[in-house]
């Protein structure tokens, strides 16, 4: 009795081993703000990779006769550079070889070196036209850069809002300077006058003194380069101020945040550029929507979609090079197209997207509403 009892346990613990000797396990790192005023956006961030993974071992994929299970390692890198380069290591140590994030620019530029120097391959949402221009070449943007998103804002302030001048606040990151930077050069080409150029933190929250500055210089719109815990109560200010100017910005204002923080002092006189085509418009936009608002039950945010088309992305060039080997994965990425939720992933050499579409939104009911895309 004991001895078949015995048996038939080695015998099961056998169907085990050669279960698992069949199954690859990939790791995939997630770094993001999970903390803090930004934590909204980190944790959309997380979620939609979360749901590419759900439904990756649902399926699940095959690599080199191997069934794949995937596994999400999300670290929080509080948005800062330093805690950014920790993560990079803590993810390496760990055994990932890929990594969807960082989110901000400031922190994706000192950890894309450890990613680099360790073979990881990165895709990422973070938008400094740097990022992708340090040489490395597992490292992909999966959004549109600085240069798009800033310079877009900038050529509908002048050619559909028909503004003759503008000011600008920048917050010193290196997101919020650098598409600051491509606003005003797009706004200067465009023929708008710059009648003033201020600067804050990502950490402060009262703008009374530089806004008051500004006011005084009568600009018709205020472009902000910084995140939705700024450009929220900046707006507010701006309403207590008597600023009738309409407040600009990328994609980082662009959050349902922006409207939660801002209240009433949040709807179509604040204009933002985001990455991507229209999401409702897109051919599975509205099922992804759906889907992810059924496991998370709340909407997705601004990036969501593209955090979920880098995890499918990373698995669909897994199949193609038929190896989960970075080493073969990153040249499939490089070379291959993938046509996703939130665009049409195709890199140049950089690692930037061949063609990133932007959409203008404004704010109805404190909702980011897509007005066009272009």
């Amino acid at each position: 009795m004991n001895f078949r009892y015995i048996m038939g346990g080695l015998a099961l613990l056998g169907v085990v081993g050669i279960a698992t000797a069949q199954e690859t396990v990939v790791k995939i790192g997630h770094s993001g703000p999970l903390s803090g005023s930004q934590s909204f956006s980190g944790k959309d961030n997380e979620n939609g990779a979360r749901l590419a993974i759900e439904e990756l071992n649902a399926k699940p994929i095959t690599v080199g006769g191997k069934k794949v299970k995937f596994e999400l390692m999300s670290e929080d890198d509080q948005a800062d550079p330093k805690a950014g380069v920790t993560v990079a290591q803590k993810l390496i140590d760990s055994g990932v070889k890929f990594v969807v994030g960082p989110y901000n620019s400031g922190v994706a530029i000192p950890a894309s070196r450890v990613y680099n120097d360790a073979g990881v391959i990165v895709a990422t949402v973070a938008s400094n036209p740097k990022i992708t221009h340090q040489g490395y070449k597992n490292l992909f943007r999966v959004n549109a850069s600085d240069t798009q998103l800033g310079s877009k804002m900038a050529l509908y302030a002048a050619k559909e809002l028909k503004l003759k001048t503008v000011a600008v606040i920048d917050d010193r990151t290196a997101f919020g300077q650098g598409v600051a930077e491509e606003f005003v050069k797009q706004a200067k080409l465009s023929g708008m006058q710059v009648v003033g150029h201020e600067f804050t933190t990502d950490k402060s929250t009262d703008f009374t003194s530089i806004l008051t500055n500004l006011k005084s210089k009568k600009p018709e719109a205020i472009f902000f380069g910084g995140y939705a815990p700024q450009g929220a109560p900046m707006a507010r200010q701006m309403k207590q101020l008597g600023i009738n100017a309409k407040l600009l910005g990328g994609d980082t204002i662009c959050t349902v945040e922006m409207g939660k923080i801002g209240g009433d002092a949040v709807g179509d006189n604040v204009l933002c550029s985001q990455g991507g085509a229209i999401l409702d418009k897109a051919a599975n936009g509205p099922a992804f929507k759906a889907k992810y608002k059924k496991r998370f039950n709340h909407d997705a945010d601004v990036y969501a979609a593209s955090f979920y088309d880098a995890t499918m992305l990373f698995a669909q060039a897994m199949q193609k090079s038929n190896s989960v080997d970075p080493v073969k994965v990153g040249p499939e990425i490089a070379k291959m197209a993938y046509q996703g939720v939130a665009g049409n992933y195709a890199f140049d050499a950089n690692g930037d997207m061949k063609q990133s579409p932007v959409t203008i939104f404004t704010f109805k009911n404190g909702q980011p509403v897509a007005l066009t895309s272009y």
